[in-house]
């Protein structure tokens, strides 16, 4: 991972310095301090991003997969105390962060060298960057130990982070002034993305005191208040009353043993010489093992559901299958949902959103920029669910009993698929409402909303099929979390990160495809390894090949304005990228079940 992520860095400098040199004559040493200048304002908030979505997940889904496998009780059984768990598991999470980001400050120093940025820039920069790591990781580490499913737990973190950026960038839009401070101050000791946009300026040698220094005191104490209330909380919240469901209440354990006691006492006075038939024997043995922890019985008080005929649909929809709990991320969400409603509506109402999307041009819309991470997030979350729906299977030993069952591959594909779906559909339903929202009002044409829909509705069958297959493939539970969820990141975010590199350093984004094609096969390369190489198929091969190109065409169609180009090329390549996922799992189980036993899974 630390040699894969120093690589990109230096492909993605080699990409921006061949973007420049081919459009433009370097005349001095003026050009090549402005060249450097940009790549490190471009640099810094991508590695930002990479570190607060890794350094949060880490630390969730490492304790969220010890929930899952039962060893954490292990861990509270022991002599550890609470400080030393919950530190001890957010710092082994944040390790390989950590050494990823010494990896990466060579790389940095390198930029230097082109001039346009100092040293102090750099410390900086990697000081807001680790700061951001540790309250990020201490943030999905309170809310593994404190939710008990996998799902529940990384939704609930995407939807934390989302709720700190946008908080922020909704303060400092709004400019209330509290204590003295205006809003815009108070966004820049909050939000990670000003301060480093602040840390990486030339300018920072002069104003990193109300700049930066804010943020790194705010940040230490939110990590400090969120470690302490996961210590002080731990063995309340864990185990979780799902696993201490069939333990008797305090009351009747006292009862039980008084019961047991009174029972001994009467054996005790009765004549033990007395001799006793096999029947007699066999109903003592019973009366005094009456009250005992053996003697749990529970009778059914209702009558017996009628199962379906596929029993992993039926159990995905008609059970809790991820948890009751789960009612609360859908309400989690539903906020969520209501406060970029109330972005969005702010702008239609101010007819800032009508105005800008009449007008021609290559910019982003602003009523797009609510909707499209709360898209992400929406995506993101339907990802996990699909993935953990087959890891957390397979962490509590169900998926060997499923695979000795007359249940066909079929019947289990498509019914974890279909209870997937059926679980986040408010998470699809959602963003088209506020699209047609948009429509209604004018800030979006019909045309336009009907392809919105269908590219939509693409985009979430194939990240669950993605998440399921991630899921069937790999053995471990953090690797196939972590190889998910980096999937769609990159689809998402690294293409559009190569394509503000081009647009920085240039205006002619149709013209660049050559310096483009580097990042091309290295993300292709990418794919293949995640995705194909457990299951290799040339249907893959061509898969991984053809999504990374169908990404870059797909944003440039968008930001020239040809939307139905853009509409064809994502149902087509997504689309088949699905069906090469899905096929080779229709003939035969091919489940990792992670028995082997490797430094990963123990």
């Amino acid at each position: 991972m630390r040699t894969v992520y120093a690589v990109a860095l230096l492909l993605l400098i080699c990409t921006a310095w061949m973007i420049l040199k081919g459009t433009q004559i370097i005349q001095n040493v003026g050009d090549m301090a402005r060249f450097g200048a940009i790549l490190f304002q471009i640099l810094a908030p991508l590695q930002l991003a990479l570190v607060m979505f890794l350094s949060a997940i880490q630390a969730a889904s490492n304790i969220a997969i010890e929930k899952d496998r039962q060893t954490l009780i292990l861990l509270l059984m022991s002599r550890l105390t609470n400080s030393e768990l919950v530190l001890g598991k957010l710092f082994a999470s944040l390790l390989s962060i950590g050494v990823m980001l010494i990896t990466s400050l060579p790389i940095f120093m390198l930029i230097v060298l082109f001039g346009g940025t100092s040293f102090e820039q750099v410390g900086w920069t990697f000081a807001v960057t680790l700061m951001t790591s540790i309250a990020a990781g201490s943030l999905g580490a309170i809310v593994a130990l404190w939710r008990e499913k996998t799902f529940q737990t990384l939704a609930l973190v995407a939807m934390c982070i989302v709720f700190w950026l946008g908080l922020c960038e909704g303060i400092g839009l709004a400019g209330p002034v509290i204590a003295g401070f205006t809003g815009a101050e108070i966004a820049g000791a909050m939000s990670p993305i000003r301060t480093i946009m602040a840390a990486s300026h030339p300018t920072v040698s002069s104003t990193w005191s109300f700049s930066v220094l804010p943020f790194l005191v705010l940040s230490s104490l939110i990590s400090t208040l969120l470690c302490g209330v996961a210590i002080w909380k731990v063995r309340h919240w864990n185990p979780s009353r799902d696993v201490r469901s069939g333990q008797p209440s305090i009351e009747e354990a006292e009862a039980s043993v008084n019961h047991g006691l009174n029972m001994v006492d009467g054996q005790h006075g009765a004549e033990v010489s007395s001799s006793l038939t096999g029947r007699e024997v066999v109903e003592q043995s019973e009366g005094l093992r009456t009250g005992h922890v053996d003697d749990r019985a529970r009778l059914a008080n209702q009558n017996s559901r009628r199962v379906w005929d596929n029993p992993v649909l039926w159990r995905e929809m008609k059970t809790w299958a991820y948890g009751r709990k789960i009612i609360f991320i859908r309400g989690a969400y539903w906020l969520l949902a209501a406060f970029v409603f109330f972005a969005v509506f702010s702008l239609v109402d101010s007819g800032v959103a009508t105005r800008v999307t009449a007008d021609a041009g290559v910019t982003i819309p602003p009523a797009a920029r609510p909707l499209a991470p709360f898209i992400l997030v929406s995506i993101v979350m339907v990802n996990a669910l699909a993935v953990t729906s087959i890891t957390t299977e397979r962490d509590g030993r169900a998926l060997d009993l499923l695979m000795v069952t007359d249940i066909s591959p079929r019947e289990f594909l498509f019914g974890k698929i279909g209870g997937v779906l059926y679980v986040v559909s408010d998470m699809i339903v959602l963003p088209i409402l506020i699209s047609a929202y948009l429509w209604f009002n004018g800030a979006l044409s019909g045309e336009n909303l009907i392809y919105l829909s269908i590219g939509l509705c693409v985009l979430f069958f194939f990240v669950t099929m993605l998440g399921v297959h991630c899921g069937m493939s790999y053995g471990g539970s953090r690797q196939a979390i972590g190889v998910s969820l980096g999937t769609v990141f990159f689809l998402f975010l690294g293409v559009v990160t190569v394509m503000v590199m081009m647009v920085s350093f240039t205006g002619n984004v149709e013209a660049q495809l050559s310096p483009f094609l580097a990042c091309i096969v290295g993300g292709a390369i990418g794919l293949y390894v995640a995705l194909g190489w457990h299951t290799p198929s040339p249907a893959l091969v061509l898969a991984c090949g053809v999504l990374p190109i169908a990404m870059f065409y797909s944003i440039t169609s968008l930001l020239l304005g040809n939307f139905l180009s853009v509409l064809l090329v994502v149902s087509f390549t997504y689309g088949f990228a699905t069906t090469a996922m899905m096929i080779p799992r229709l003939s035969e189980f091919l489940v990792s079940t992670g028995r082997s036993k490797t430094a990963e899974n123990g």
